[in-house]
C-alpha cells in the first residue's frame, strides 16, 4: 500500500487522459498504470487453515484471452462420503483492478473456505479498460457455468456438493455476483416459456458492499461523497469501465431499475453493508427493491458498524473481521 501511494503521488497530471486515482490513471500514449492488486501470489496449501489451493485454466489464451480460476479446497471432511458446497466467487476493484491470485483475495479465501467449509471456485475475469464490459460479466458467466455444466476436475468432481452453489464477490464483485444470479434465472424463465424443465437455482448469494449507484443521490451518500477522491467516483468509474451504458440507472448498476429483477435465481440472499461506506445506502434499498420486486429468495441484511468499504480485505487486523467472516459463513453453512 506505501509504494501504491508513492506512485500516485509521482503521477504528472498534465500526462493523463483518464485520473481514476486510487484505482489508476491512464496516460495519453494509452498506458494503463495500477495503483491497487498488481500484485500475486501463488495457489498453496495454508499453513494456517489447511486449505488446498490451485489455479485452472478453463479457456485458452488464444479465445479471448483466456480465462482461469483459484479453486480452494478445505482439508475437513467428517466422513469419506462428504462434498462440500461451492461457492464461486468475485473480487472487486471497480471491474478495473484486482485479480483471484491478489494477496488480500487469496488470505480471504482460504479463511472463508476454512471457516464455512465449502469450497471456493474464485474466477479471474477481464478487467477493462482494455476489456470494458460486458467482458467481466462473460468471463464470469463463463466460470459459473464451467461449475454447473463441466464438472471435470477431480475436485469439483468428486468432492463438490452441485446441489449446494452459491455465487458470491464483494464491490463489483458482487454487482457481478447479482447480475450472475439474474441471467440464470432468465434462462430458467425463457426454458420454462420453452416447455423445458431446466430449472438451475442457487442456493444461495451473497453481496459484499455491492457496487450498485444510481442518478439521484439517497441516503447519506451526499455527505460521504463530498470528500475527494470519491466525489463523482462512482459515476465517472461506471461510464469508463461500461462505456456502452445508458448512465448510472442502467438495470446493471441500479437494480431498482430492473423490471426483471424477481427473476433471481436463489434460494436466500444475504446483503453485507457497512456504516462508513459511500456504497451503503444502496445496498439497503436493494435489499428492499428485491423484496418489493416479488423475488422469491428470502434476504437478510448484515451492518457492520464504524466500517468502510471492503474493511475486511484493506484492514485484516480490524476487531470486526472475525464476527464478520462469522456472519458470513454461518449463512453458507445454514440449510
Amino acid at each position: 500500500m506505501e509504494e501504491a501511494m508513492k506512485a500516485m503521488a509521482s503521477v504528472n497530471i498534465e500526462d493523463v487522459t483518464h485520473d481514476f486515482r486510487p484505482f489508476l490513471v491512464i496516460y495519453k500514449d494509452g498506458h494503463v498504470q495500477r495503483f491497487l492488486g498488481t500484485q500475486t501470489v501463488p495457489p498453496s496449501k495454508d499453513s494456517i487453515t489447511g486449505v488446498e489451493s490451485q489455479d485452472v485454466v478453463i479457456r485458452p489464451k488464444e479465445e479471448d484471452g483466456g480465462l482461469w480460476v483459484r479453486l480452494y479446497k478445505p482439508s475437513k471432511k467428517d466422513d469419506d462420503k462428504q462434498r462440500f458446497p461451492v461457492v464461486v466467487y468475485y473480487h472487486g476493484g471497480g471491474f478495473c483492478v484486482e485479480s483471484a491470485a491478489s494477496p488480500a483475495y487469496h488470505a480471504f479465501l482460504n479463511a472463508l473456505s476454512c471457516k464455512a467449509n465449502v469450497m471456493v471456485v474464485s474466477v479471474d475475469y477481464r478487467l477493462a479498460p482494455e476489456h470494458p464490459l460486458p467482458a467481466a460479466y462473460d468471463d464470469s458467466w463463463a466460470g459459473l457455468q464451467w461449475v454447473l455444466q463441466s464438472p471435470r476436475h477431480p475436485w469439483i468432481k468428486d468432492d463438490a456438493d452441485l446441489s449446494k452453489v452459491y455465487v458470491a464477490g464483494d464491490s463489483a464483485g458482487a454487482n457481478i455476483a447479482h447480475q450472475m444470479a439474474k441471467k440464470l434465472g432468465l434462462e430458467n424463465k425463457m426454458s420454462m416459456n420453452m416447455n423445458m424443465n431446466m430449472n438451475k437455482v442457487l442456493k444461495g448469494v451473497l453481496l459484499i458492499h455491492p457496487y450498485f449507484w444510481g442518478k439521484e443521490r439517497i441516503g447519506s451518500e451526499v455527505e460521504k461523497l463530498a470528500v475527494p477522491p470519491w466525489s463523482g467516483m462512482a459515476d465517472r468509474l461506471w461510464e469508463f469501465v461500461c462505456p456502452g451504458t445508458s448512465g448510472t440507472d442502467d438495470p446493471l448498476i441500479n437494480p431498482g431499475m430492473d423490471t426483471e429483477l424477481a427473476v433471481l435465481a436463489a434460494e436466500k440472499v444475504m446483503v453485507c453493508v457497512a456504516e462508513e461506506d459511500s456504497l451503503r445506502d444502496r445496498g439497503v434499498v436493494y435489499k428492499e427493491d428485491l423484496i418489493k420486486s416479488g423475488c422469491k429468495a428470502s434476504v437478510e441484511l448484515v451492518e457492520t458498524i464504524g466500517e468502510n468499504h471492503v474493511f475486511h480485505l484493506f484492514n485484516p487486523s480490524s476487531p470486526n473481521v472475525g464476527p464478520f467472516v462469522d456472519q458470513i459463513a454461518g449463512f453458507l453453512k445454514s440449510s
